[in-house]
């Protein structure tokens, strides 16, 4: 919708342009018609005006319909950027920038006043004023930036008759108001967590919030939502099932943690797989990205971004186990080598069985002889301790 409105306004400026400069040369038009065109017309309007506006309007208005899908993209593209910019700057930083930039503008207009007479350059020098006072009351208000916001504090203060704060403070309060307040604030204090379609369909994410180990907000950008979506509509019965659990994990997530769940709506049109739009999301907002894709995790590394790998934690946290260790397992099924058999941890780890095959069905006492550590996980090998059977 914003696209539309953006490409009709775009349309219509170039359409009024185009009937401007066309209704200009109204004279010249006459010229070449060889008729006094303005003399006569409709309506009380000219002939000439007529006949230029409407070609004004045809001609801009149809090169503004052919280059408004650019303009809009470069418009929508310059304003996200701009907007993910602003909104790592503290709210506190912007209202002291915009207070400096104001007291820069009313002295570059009393400064700049008497110079407007002066001839050719006068009507310049109040504009470059205003340039260069602006930027220097922007940035002598941001490094006054804790003194001024200590004033309007004492201000307030005096007016409702609240006792002013100490004007000391422990230095290590102070070094953490500053930083949190300064320009880095927002960069150093930031724990966004970004989901990936693989993590939201695994499902995982929601106990690991259960637990308390994640802290800051947890993103679900939109294009993600949308790739749930076309996953839930899939023809393909996996997919759809896939997509739709996915779908009621956001939903559980809004439900159960509220504000600690952000749904942004940030896109990237240049862009079009849903990976390459999360790295780039992850590097503008400084954020983590939370995946369970092997090469998402691989690329997003490359690049310096952090990621948090919910496979990777849970192979981190199983049990340890060492070699010579004994431990009682439940055999559920033959190996694929003779005399094997396969049992399982209650995390998942596979254990394969030497000499177990007889005891399929049972549990029995084995001792651990190795363990094998793999990307896709890992896997113990043991033998059955005949001495000790159940």
């Amino acid at each position: 919708m914003i696209r539309k409105i953006y490409s009709l306004i775009i349309v219509f400026v170039f359409a009024i342009t185009g009937l401007i400069i066309f209704d200009y040369y109204c004279p010249y038009i006459s010229e070449c018609f060889g008729y006094d065109l303005e003399g006569h017309g409709l309506f009380g309007i000219a002939m000439a005006n007529i006949v230029s506006g409407t070609i004004g309007l045809v001609v801009f208005g149809g090169f503004g319909m052919a280059v408004a899908p650019s303009i809009t993209n470069f418009i929508l593209s310059y304003s996200e950027r701009l907007a993910i910019t602003l909104s790592r700057i503290p709210t506190s930083d912007i209202l002291v920038m915009v207070l400096g930039i104001g007291l820069g503008l009313i002295i570059a207009n009393l400064i700049g006043s008497p110079f407007a007479h002066l001839p050719i350059i006068g009507p310049y020098v109040p504009i470059i004023f205003s340039l260069i006072l602006s930027v220097v009351g922007a940035k002598v208000a941001l490094r006054k930036h804790t003194d001024i916001t200590d004033f309007f504090a004492r201000m307030r203060g005096a007016n409702n008759n609240i006792p002013a704060p100490p004007t000391e403070a422990p230095k290590a309060q102070v070094m953490e108001k500053d930083i949190k307040a300064g320009p880095l604030g927002d960069r150093l204090y930031s724990n966004n967590k970004l989901l990936d379609t693989s993590v939201i369909i695994d499902g995982r994410v929601m106990d690991i919030m259960a637990a308390g180990f994640l802290d800051g907000k947890v993103v679900v950008p939109n294009f993600v939502l949308e790739e749930l979506q076309k996953l839930s509509d899939s023809s393909d019965n996996l997919k759809r099932a896939k997509g739709r659990r996915g779908l009621d994990l956001v939903q559980d997530l809004q439900h159960s943690y509220g504000k600690q769940v952000l749904i942004v709506d940030y896109d990237f049109d240049d862009l079009g797989d849903v990976d390459s739009k999360l790295i780039r999301l992850a590097k503008q907002t400084d954020s983590s990205i939370m995946t369970n894709d092997f090469n998402l995790n691989k690329v997003a590394e490359i690049q310096g971004i952090k990621v948090l790998n919910i496979n990777e934690l849970a192979n981190a946290i199983k049990p340890v186990v060492v070699s010579g260790e004994e431990m009682s397992v439940y055999l559920v099924k033959e190996g694929k080598e003779p005399g094997q058999a396969v049992a399982y941890l209650d995390d998942g780890t596979m254990i394969v069985v030497e000499n177990g095959r007889r005891y399929v069905g049972t549990s029995i006492e084995v001792i651990v002889t190795s363990v094998l550590q793999t990307a896709a996980g890992r896997m113990i090998f043991a033998r059955a301790n005949h001495s000790s059977k159940n």
